[in-house]
């Protein structure tokens, strides 16, 4: 992979589950918790990675307003995050992207894995699952430029 996809940002009116996985990215990258917990179904669920984790214990998912907002506060809010999108492939209301999380620490290091995330939208385009598949052993830790 040479370059992230360079994704236009659709129009607030677009329903699809594309769209509402780039206004999720883009909450995110902007450290918006108030957008991002606005793109969810009451019921939606976070599931960051698909099954247990340090995350979620239980395997569970992030289920409901509070999970997802006790998730952003623990897992996205303590360090920036940026989202490449290295390919995006959506059928019906859902999409599937292929993405580069890189989080960055105080001391400049970083954490980076690659994901496939999984977004399903109702008919509203309000997220009913967000499902990121990878494994806690395939990230990569970079120390601090010298």
């Amino acid at each position: 992979m040479s370059e992230p996809l360079d994704l236009p940002f659709p129009a607030d009116d677009d329903r699809s589950a594309r769209a509402a996985s780039l206004r999720s990215r883009a909450a995110v990258q902007a450290a918006d918790r108030e957008a991002w917990l606005a793109l969810f179904a009451p019921d939606g669920v976070v599931a960051d990675p698909v099954g247990v984790s340090p995350f979620d214990p239980a395997g569970q998912g992030h289920r409901g307003p509070e999970a997802r907002a006790a998730f952003w506060d623990t897992v996205i809010a303590p360090n920036p995050v940026r989202m490449d999108v290295w390919a995006s492939h959506a059928g019906g209301d859902e999409v599937a992207n292929v993405v580069t999380i890189t989080t960055s620490f105080p001391d400049g290091s970083r954490a980076v894995v690659d994901i496939v995330a999984l977004y399903h939208v109702d008919a509203e385009g309000r997220i009913l699952s967000l499902r990121a598949f990878w494994e806690m052993d395939q990230i990569r830790f970079e120390p601090a430029p010298a």
